[in-house]
């Protein structure tokens, strides 16, 4: 029985391998199907890819391009940013300037103001000192007459009394405060 297996076995086509009518007409059909394909379909195929190919040569091309704009532009903004930068410090610098200008003329103009205003203080001061003083005059020379007319016990005159008022007076702006006179 075993040798009748052996020989049924020797004897029956091997699943693997195909027919050899099989081969050699599916080796025509394979040679057929690319000689077709390689005159038709091939030439077609690559034209595309080198059109594929060249668009994305152009594409990487112009993002290139771009990617350089953009440097470009980036450093122009740069520079620009930078020229702003040094116009707005200019730009401080000259306000700081000006306001220390403005406090200096500020300053200077309150000086000149408050020395205005210690003139007119002094001066009207002296005017008044002098009112005051004219007033004194006035008052002493009244009360010289008095001291006159009783000493004389008389009245004086105008002439008189004006007469005895300037020498008095004299006599008083002379020893300076009045203090230094000599009686009589």
């Amino acid at each position: 029985m075993l040798h009748a297996l052996v020989l049924a076995a020797e004897e029956a086509p091997n699943p693997i391998l195909p027919d050899p009518a099989e081969l050699i007409y599916g080796s025509l059909a394979f040679l057929l199907v690319f000689v077709v394909l390689a005159r038709f379909a091939f030439p077609v195929i690559n034209r595309m890819l080198q059109e594929r190919t060249a668009k994305i040569q152009g594409d990487l091309e112009r993002a290139e391009r771009a990617r350089s704009e953009a440097e470009s532009e980036l450093a122009d903004y740069r520079a620009q940013l930078a020229g702003a930068r040094a116009e707005a410090n200019r730009i401080i610098e000259e306000a700081r300037r000006t306001a220390e200008q403005l406090r200096r003329d500020l300053q200077a103009r309150a000086e000149q103001e408050t020395q205005a205003t210690i003139a007119r203080a002094q001066e009207e001061i002296r005017a008044e000192r002098d009112r005051v003083f004219d007033e004194l005059r006035s008052q002493v020379g009244q009360l010289a007459v008095d001291l006159a007319s009783r000493v004389v016990e008389k009245e004086l005159d105008d002439a008189a009394h004006r007469r005895l008022i300037e020498e008095y007076i004299e006599q008083v702006a002379g020893s300076g405060n009045g203090k230094g006179r000599s009686a009589g």
